[in-house]
Formats: structure tokens, sequence, C-alpha cells
């Protein structure tokens, strides 16, 4: 894990980060003008600075398949086993070329190559991979175990703003890397960005499935990996359609929390364009929700 520094931060959207030229209007794509790009954030403002006054660390990495396995192992975790195969994103040709790249480690044998190619849905997720196909009640079932082994009460969810503060990890641009990421630094949908952006885009890839936890060139100024792209990650914060002002991480802790509402997803994930990546981006998803999008990592209030 890593130890956030402690400070303050402006959470939120600016007023036209979002760049999509195309958008849905009555169940069909059609081109988005300027100004109304501008309004098309509303879930993610008004922007408003937070103290953080509870002291943290954060993990360096989501919660992969192998340590959630051991949680199940060891009779926690509701023995919630998630499924070790996901879906495929991208067209063949591009995914092909994902699956063959001498840079990544992640594809053990042909054979798993093969697997993958004749069906979409059969590329292996155990190991190294960051765990999907887990609730956010399971995700709270897994820091609960970990709690009582460790005999401690300080292992958590992030709140989105602990979340938000860790991704931008002192920046204010779009993405803790800058106003763009490359498909060196962030596992996202180059095909899909290109036609958010109305732009060819060569130089963006669809790798088309996840990637392990190590790999990429994914980490921001403070160490942590794959905070925008790769999978997306859950938040212990009920989802609102505005902010509440609330100006303190205490303060957020305290409100934004309650035992059953709809929680906050963050950080953008494979499937989806380059701007869905963007450390402000948030939506809201049932805290039962479980698919091969989200996943999870860890925080430890710390003395």
């Amino acid at each position: 894990m890593i130890e956030l520094p402690m400070g303050d931060f402006i959470m939120g959207a600016y007023e036209d980060e979002l760049r999509s030229k195309v958008g849905w209007r009555g169940g069909k794509l059609v081109p988005v003008e300027p100004e109304e790009r501008i309004r098309n954030t509303p879930g993610e403002g008004p922007q408003h600075k937070v103290k953080v006054d509870i002291p943290i660390a954060m993990g360096r990495n989501e919660v992969t398949y192998d340590e959630w396995m051991a949680c199940v192992d060891d009779g926690g975790c509701g023995g919630v086993v998630p499924q070790q195969y996901t879906l495929g994103a991208g067209k063949i040709e591009e995914v092909l070329r994902s699956l063959n790249d001498p840079t990544l480690s992640r594809f053990a044998s042909e054979e798993n190559i093969a697997k993958a190619l004749q069906n979409r849905r059969r590329l292996p997720l155990s190991g190294r991979y960051p765990v999907m196909y887990v609730s956010v009640l399971d995700a709270k079932a897994y820091t609960d175990w970990l709690n009582q082994k460790l005999d401690t009460d300080a292992y958590r969810l992030p709140t989105e703003a602990e979340w938000e503060y860790a991704a931008r990890a002192g920046t204010t641009t779009r993405f803790a890397q800058g106003d763009e990421i490359t498909s060196d630094q962030a596992n996202f949908n180059g095909e899909a960005t290109e036609y958010e952006l109305q732009e060819n885009r060569p130089d963006l890839r669809t790798r088309g499935y996840p990637v392990l936890v190590d790999e990429l060139d994914a980490a921001n100024p403070w160490g942590l990996r794959h905070m925008s792209g790769n999978i997306g990650e859950m938040t212990l914060s009920c989802y609102t359609r505005r902010y509440q002002g609330w100006s303190t991480t205490s303060e957020w802790l305290e409100k934004s929390v309650r035992d059953s509402c709809e929680r906050v997803m963050r950080g953008g994930n494979y499937i989806f364009d380059m701007d869905a990546a963007r450390v402000a981006r948030r939506i809201g998803r049932d805290e039962t929700y479980a698919t091969n999008f989200y996943g999870f990592r860890v925080v430890k209030e710390l003395d």
C-alpha cells in the first residue's frame, strides 16, 4: 500500500472537460455541439475544494483474483467465486494484435489465445488480473475479512473523494498523466475514442481485454497504478446527481456512506473510451451489481 500525503484538492470536472463530439439523443447517436458539451457533465460538478483530514494508505493495485481467492479459501467473502472469463471488446484484428503483443506477459500460451479468438468471452482471468464479477457488497465482505485477519478495523473501500484525490495525485488535468493518456499508460478502448472524438487516431490501441495489474506504464505520480482504465473501481459513496458541498474527507465518509444505496464507480475501463477514464468521471450502480467492468482497491486508515 502507498501512504498518501495530506493536503487538499479541487474535486470535480471543469466546464469544458468532456470532449465527445457525439451523444445519445432519442435512442441514437447524434453530433454534439461545443456549447452542449460544456453542460454534459452534470454529475461531475460543481467543482469544490476538499481537504484530506483522514490519513490513509491506498492499495498500489486493484485487488487481484488470487488475493480474492485467499479470502474465499479462508472461509470469507461469502464464498463468492468470481467468473474466471471475460467479454472481449473491439475489432478482432485489434484484439489479435494485442493478444500477440510481445511487451505484455499476460497471455501464457497459444491455447489461451486460440480460446479468446474462438469465443470472445473465454480469456482466463485468474492470478494477477484484477478481480471482477464482484459487487460492492462482496468487496465490503473482503475488507471485513481483512480486518478480522489483522485484528483491526482500519481497512475499507475508499470514498469517492478519497478515490479522486488519489487518482489526481496532485494534478488538475483530465488524467494524472495530463490532458490525454496514451495506450501505453492506460488500457481503454481506442476505437471508441476515435468515434467519440470523430478523429482518426492510429496511435491509440484497443486491447479488448483487461491486463494484469503490473502491466503497462500505468502509475500516477504517487505510484498508484491503473487509476484510469483497465477496470473501473467501486467506492463506498452513495451516488448523487450533484455534489453536496462536503469539504473534508471525514465529512465525505460521514455523509456519503449509507447502509444501502446506489454506489459511485470511478476510473473507466478497457471497454469504454478515453474520456470515460477521466479522474472526474463518476457513475452510479446498484451495490449488488457485479460485472466484468468493475473491481476495487482497498484503503487503510492510518493512526
